[in-house]
This record gives structure tokens, sequence and C-alpha cells, in this order.
């Protein structure tokens, strides 16, 4: 897809997306953001820049919902980028004026295809809290500023496009928001089951995943003359036809329940009826288990007189296409155009970040990185990133700090078994939880590797690691001694003061869930993190996250952590409630009150709702005076009023 990765707490960003996609709060944005590259190193954005390059049209209008910053962090550079590198002439159109068509046309008519992005986060999270407030930042806007992307944006600018261009101009939606919203999906801030967005965008093609391999083949086959109504075969991609002209005999094909029954509603309460959530649990079920980019299936639904079909998901980069990606000439700062402005606060910690890997097999059931990125692991190679180390040096806005060295999850640096490169991952298996599997494979050596190699580049101070790390995978399945040695590292060269882990809840409960690791698991990490950090004669801590209110915790389980976090005497500054997004397992247990993952058997499952939600959250903060008449509803409800004195006493009392 045209993003790159996804919190909303964590720095970095990889962590920036998913933690705006869960609601953690913002990072303050402080000062500017120089831009130091010559407009002429950008890629046009006016009909000035296509005379200065002796253009007369452009080939491909990239429209992208955040502002345009030349960092391959940003999902619509990227691929514009890649698609430049190909010979093709690409204007980019970011956050275009949607009451009119004039910035769609601000360039002209694009020779080849529209392809349009949502933004790298979704555009539904980057304006509302998880509480349906309205927010008033938008990191990925100039200056900050908000509201200058619409809600549903893919929606938005592909009717303009339409409007702008016309009928003879394809248009082909990708992003967050078109690759979670591919199929039928459970839409919280309506409440309700919508279309797949194929259908309400009324896009020609939509692409999911991360979208280079995509790209490049349907831009390729247009320039040929290729028609893209024909284009049905591309993996990673969903059309929509009528159940007529669909080929069946293209490939194996999978058929779901229709967006009619996994949408069924009661016509008297218009509340969802049980086989509705039942059929949409098992859709969201198959889904699951046909994300294998080497043997996954084709996935047709059915919607009112439509066929909306998934093909296959693309194959991952090899390890060249990947390095090559990465050394596309980017500028790595923003456009000269928001100068003004103060720059693109979302540039701040990622300008010097660099990306070893890219997918996530850590069975996190609230993430959806699986559903675009995948749960087979690419990486890049050590030549690669020291290239680009030197290439950061040379910027006249480093100071000898990479803020990161990783991806979704920083120690994942390969593919999880052997097993993977004939069959691709499991379909009903994990590989981390609930235990490691026994074939899951150890690459903290070679992390470790690159850090050392990083860290010797002329220039380079210090490479931080700011992005995940999976403690139990590091606990669990890497050998004593490679164990020691990293967490020594670590301690010593790649720490800033914090770490940052994310154990999310200590109930057992709680955490089956979520598909985390035990709460052992967690203190076994703290003591290891805490031990080493003594030997090495520093004050560093450990910071962890947790969540509120997320399916399978009760009212019990936020009091069971209250009073680990009252032991620990650890109380953290924010709480992230739970925030139900297209296309993770969470959201469809929020949904359906049912556990759709393999092997749980649609289970049901409590699903914290309404005033619940803020008792939960509150119990994580019980320390707060605004939070004393919400903990002690909490515990009279769970009649633990005996806890009161444990957890509220010696905070309020005169």
């Amino acid at each position: 897809m045209w993003i790159q990765y996804h919190e909303e707490l964590i720095v970095l960003h990889i962590i920036r997306l998913l933690t705006a996609i869960y609601t953690r709060r913002a990072i303050p944005y402080h000062g500017d953001v120089k831009t130091y590259a010559p407009r002429s190193a950008f890629l046009p954005t006016t009909q000035e820049d296509l005379h200065v390059r002796s253009w007369d049209q452009i080939d491909i209008a990239f429209i992208s919902a955040d502002a345009y910053v030349d960092h391959p962090s940003f999902g619509a550079p990227l691929l514009a980028r890649l698609l430049e590198s190909e010979g093709y002439r690409v204007g980019i159109i970011a956050q275009p004026d949607w009451n009119s068509t004039k910035d769609f046309l601000k360039m002209g008519k694009p020779r080849l295809c529209c392809m349009i992005s949502g933004g790298n986060i979704d555009s539904m999270v980057s304006h509302y809290t998880a509480n349906n407030k309205p927010r008033s930042e938008d990191e990925y806007s100039p200056g900050g500023k908000a509201r200058l992307r619409p809600d549903r944006p893919t929606l938005v600018y592909t009717a303009k496009a339409r409007q702008a261009y016309g009928s003879s101009v394809p248009i082909i939606i990708g992003g967050l928001e078109a690759s979670l919203r591919r199929l039928s999906h459970y839409d919280y801030w309506t409440d309700k089951v919508r279309k797949p967005i194929i259908l309400d965008a009324k896009a020609d093609l939509l692409v999911y995943g991360m979208g280079e391999r995509q790209s490049l083949e349907i831009v390729k086959r247009l320039d040929q003359g290729e028609a893209i109504q024909s284009m049905v075969d591309i993996k990673g991609t969903v059309y929509a036809t009528s159940r007529a002209k669909f080929q069946q005999d293209l490939m194996s094909t999978i058929e779901l329940p229709s967006f009619e029954e996994v949408g069924d509603r009661d016509k008297q309460s218009n509340t969802p009826t049980e086989q509705g959530k039942q059929a949409y649990a098992k859709a969201f079920q198959i889904q699951l288990m046909h994300q294998n980019p080497i043997r996954g299936k084709r996935i047709i639904q059915a919607c009112m007189d439509r066929l909306v079909v998934q093909n296959p998901p693309a194959l991952p980069l090899d390890e060249e296409q990947f390095d090559r990606l990465y050394e596309l000439p980017f500028t790595l700062d923003a456009h000269p155009d928001y100068q003004k402005d103060g720059g693109v606060p979302a540039l701040n910690e990622v300008q010097f970040s660099l990306t070893s890997n890219r997918g996530c097999y850590g069975s996190c059931s609230f993430c959806a990185i699986t559903s675009h990125q995948g749960r087979m692991i690419q990486t890049r190679s050590k030549a690669s990133l020291i290239k680009e180390a030197r290439r950061m040096t040379q910027h006249p806005a480093f100071k000898g700090y990479i803020h990161d060295l990783g991806g979704p999850t920083a120690n994942f640096q390969g593919l999880a078994c052997d097993q993977q490169i004939e069959n691709g991952p499991c379909p009903a298996k994990e590989c981390l939880w609930p235990k490691p599997c026994s074939n899951l494979k150890d690459y903290h050596g070679r992390y470790l590797d690159l850090l050392q190699a990083l860290e010797a580049v002329k220039g380079v101070k210090k490479v931080f690691i700011r992005s995940g790390i999976r403690y139990d995978y590091l606990l669990e399945v890497c050998d004593k001694q490679t164990r020691e040695r990293f967490m020594h590292h670590l301690v010593q060269n790649n720490v800033s003061g914090q770490l940052k882990v994310a154990p999310e809840h200590v109930s057992p409960a709680a955490l089956d869930a979520m598909g985390k690791p035990t709460a052992e698991l967690f203190d076994a990490f703290s003591t290891l993190y805490q031990d080493a950090t003594e030997q090495a004669g520093k004050k560093q801590y450990l910071i962890p996250y947790f969540i509120a209110a997320h399916p399978g915790s009760t009212l019990e389980d936020a009091i069971t952590l209250a009073l680990y976090l009252e032991k620990t005497h650890f109380i953290p500054d924010q709480v992230q409630e739970f925030y139900p997004t297209p296309g993770t397992v969470s959201t469809c247990m929020y949904y359906t009150g049912l556990d759709p993952r393999p092997g749980k058997r649609f289970t049901s499952i409590h699903i914290p709702k309404g005033r619940e939600r803020h008792l939960q959250r509150a119990l994580l903060q019980y320390n707060k005076p605004e939070n004393r008449a919400l903990v002690l509803e909490a515990l009279e409800k769970a009649n633990r009023k005996d806890l009161t004195r444990v957890l509220l006493a010696r905070r309020y009392t005169s």
C-alpha cells in the first residue's frame, strides 16, 4: 500500500502509525523543521515545476491526504520515487482542497492514471479519539494543523478526481485507509458494517499491502495500452465486477459470506443480528487464514449486485529490491512550501531513522500490520543500511544520532522459519503465541551486527532503538550467550534514558485475547533490563504501555492490573484505550463478541463498552484525583470495595 507502517505515543514512524491507530496521545511538536534541499530536488507539485523540467504532462498524479515529505517513511513519496526511477513522470498533489477540482488539475490531466492514498494514518483516527472526540492537531499536516484532509479522504478524493479527469483516466486507490477496508468491514465511527471501499469509492482498482510490485505492474501495463478493466490477475489488488463477468477458472477461489450476511441487522431494532455477527466472524477468520503471498487463494465477496474480488497478497520484496527502494534519491526533507508553517511535525523523529525490516509475526490482536505488511519478514542488507547512514551524515541537520534502526518489531530480522520460503505463514498457527513455535529462528546476532556496523560509520555518534522490541522473542528463542551480549549492548549504546515496551496487561484472560505473552515474561525482562543497566553503571528506565478496555478484559481484570501497578509503584502517564479500527482481530471481537482466531472456535468474549470503558481506564490511573469517583464505582461494581484502602486511601486521606 502507499504507506510504510502502522499506534499513538511511541516515537518514530512505525510506532507513530500504530500509536495513532490505537490512540495514545500524540507527541508534542515544538519548533521548526527546516527544509535544506532545493525545490528542484523534489517531485513536481505545480505547473511551474513541470515547466522547469520541460514536461508538458505528467504520467501519474499521486494524490495524498498527507503533506509531501520526501522521505521513505512516507508512503506516497516512496512509491512516487519508485515510479520515477522507472522513467515515469510523477506529480504529487498533497492535501488538495476537496471543494473544487482546481488543485486536482494544477498539473493537468495525467497520461496514465491517478493514484490516491488516504495517508500514513487512517483519516478517522487522525481526526477523532477513541471516544470519538475531535483532535486539535494532525502531525502529517504543515505545522500540525488539523482538518487539512477530509474525513474518509479516499472517498472524497476519488469522487473529485473522477470529476476532474473524467472516466478515461484510471483511478487506483491504496494506502492504509483502503487496504484495511478492502472487504466488508466494521466501522466504529458509524457503528455498522460498511461495504468494501472500492464500491463506495467507485475506483477502478485497489492496491493493498505495501504496493511496490502492484504499482509497477499496473503502470507498466497501462503504458503498454492495456485497459485497467482487464487487470484482474495482479497479486495484492482488489477489483469489482459482476458475477456474470467473473472468471472462475483464473485461480483457486474462496467465497466469503456476503455483505448483506455479515452486516445483517434486525429490521425493527436496527441492531446487528446474531446470525450477522457470526457471519462476520466467519468471514474475518477466512481472510485471516489466507493472508499468504506464497500459497494464498483468491477471495470473493458478494455485495448487492456486485462481486468484490481480492487477489492473493503480493510477494514480499527480496533483499535486492528492498535495498534499491531505500536507496532512491530522497531529500529527507519536507517540501519547501511548508517552510512558512514550520515544516511537518511527523518528520521530526523519523528524519534520521533507518528501516531495516518489514512485516510482523507478533500475533497482537489489536494490530493491523499483518493485514498489509504481512507475517513474512523482509530485510535489507547491511551494506545498504550503511550506505543510507553515510548519506544521512551528509545532511545539514544531522547531529550524529540515528533515531531508530528497525521496523514494526525491531528484533524480527528474518523469516520466522525456513518453511515460509515455500509455504508462507502457517494459516492456523501463530509463530509466537501462545508459545513460540519450535521452528522459530533467532536473529538477535544479526541485529547486533547491524547495530555495531552502523555505530562504526563515521559521523554517527549513537544508534537508538525506538521501534518495538518483542521481549518474549528475546527471552524464549534467543540463546543465553547471545541474549546477554544483546542486552549489554542495548543498555550501553541504544537506549536514551528510557526503553519503551508493550506488555499491555497482566491478566491472563486479557493477555490471551490480545495475543500477548504472560506477565511473568514481562517481569523477567524487567529484571534482566534492570540488571544490565546497573552493570553498565547507568540510570535508565523501562516504560511499559498498557491497554484499557480491550475485548476479553473484564472489570476484575482491570482491577488486577491496577493492583499490579500499585505493587510495582508505576502509574502510566498516558493510558491507551482500545480503539476498534478496521483490519484487526480485536475489532472483529469488539463487533461480534466472538473470538475469530483459528483454534478458538468462535467462543464468546467479554466486550467492555459504554461506561465500563471509562471505569477500566480510570483504574489504570487510580492515583489521579479526577478518577477517584470512577475507581470507587468500579470497585463497588466488582464487589471489591475492600481494595479502596489499597488503591485510594494513601492518596486521598487528609
